[in-house]
């Protein structure tokens, strides 16, 4: 008797989980993303499940007048814009490297469109010149929203592309 309830029991959490399951949104490894409020339109980002954080490659980063500066991307990628960012809210918060080592960014927030929803997630600026992606998606934003397959890649970008 003791058996057959912990079978029911676990059947009925197994059913739970996959209900909750099936209402987030499967993301590949990679994607391509707008960000409309940086002016930004499929810009390549990688998902990391092993960053609590998500953060975007910056540079000139600094405080003007009560307001945090920063120039998104660099003149060598195909989509910098050169227009020097402001934002009047911003926070600054500490950040665990993945090698350990621990750092204090400047955090943002703003707006990302992934399949075709608009998403509000905080980014921290940092410097990514040396990683292939300028845009790293970490657990903070991707949980209750997305599961990630790792042998999947740009699911938003094909899905906008064959919308046109």
């Amino acid at each position: 008797m003791l058996i057959s309830l912990s079978r029911k029991r676990n059947r009925t959490q197994f059913l739970n989980h996959f209900k909750y399951l099936t209402k987030k949104i499967t993301i590949g490894r990679t994607d391509r993303a707008h960000f409309p409020e940086l002016g930004f339109l499929d810009i390549d980002i990688k998902i990391d499940t092993g960053a609590y954080t998500s953060s975007i490659y910056c540079t000139d980063i600094g405080e003007e007048d009560g307001a945090l500066t920063a120039n998104f991307l660099d003149p060598e990628h195909p989509k910098y814009n050169g227009r020097k960012m402001y934002f009047e809210e911003y926070e600054i918060t500490q950040v665990r490297s993945s090698n350990g080592q621990s750092q204090l960014r400047y955090e943002v927030k703003t707006i990302i469109t992934l399949f075709k929803k608009h998403y509000v997630i905080s980014l921290t600026l940092s410097d990514r010149k040396e990683m292939r992606y300028p845009v790293l998606i970490g657990r903070k934003f991707l949980s209750k929203k997305f599961v990630v397959d790792t042998e999947l890649q740009d699911l938003s970008f094909i899905l906008s592309q064959n919308e046109n």
